[in-house]
């Protein structure tokens, strides 16, 4: 009786190993498990010099390697800028670089607040 029962179970385990290792798909398409590279692009920039926002982020691929730069308006003054590129060989290769010089102040006062803007 427990041979029998063990053996449906060793049984059961197999066929459902097979089912994970071979899927099936319903309607016959082959199935594909890593996608085909696509080349793309873009690009995007925010700018508001009322509160002092400024960033932006441009990306290219051409479906095997990506390059891109950012640059980012830092706390102190300067701006940041990152040129990277990126493949499956390499990897994430980065540049950084700054402009201007970091500003600290010496006094400190009231937080700095921004009254709502209406636009008109």
């Amino acid at each position: 009786m427990f041979h029998k029962m063990l053996n449906k179970v060793t049984l059961f385990g197999c066929l459902l190993g097979l089912a994970v290792a071979f899927p099936v798909d319903p309607y016959g398409h082959p199935i594909h498990y890593k996608s085909i590279p696509i080349p793309y692009n873009y690009a995007y920039g925010v700018r508001d010099n009322y509160y002092g926002t400024d960033f932006a982020h441009k990306e290219d691929s051409d479906g095997k390697a990506v390059k891109g730069s950012y640059t980012v308006q830092l706390p102190d003054g300067r701006r940041q800028t990152v040129n990277y590129i990126a493949d499956h060989h390499n990897g994430f290769q980065a540049q950084v670089s700054y402009l201007g010089d970091a500003q600290y102040p010496h006094e400190y006062g009231p937080p700095i607040t921004f009254k709502p803007y209406h636009y008109h």
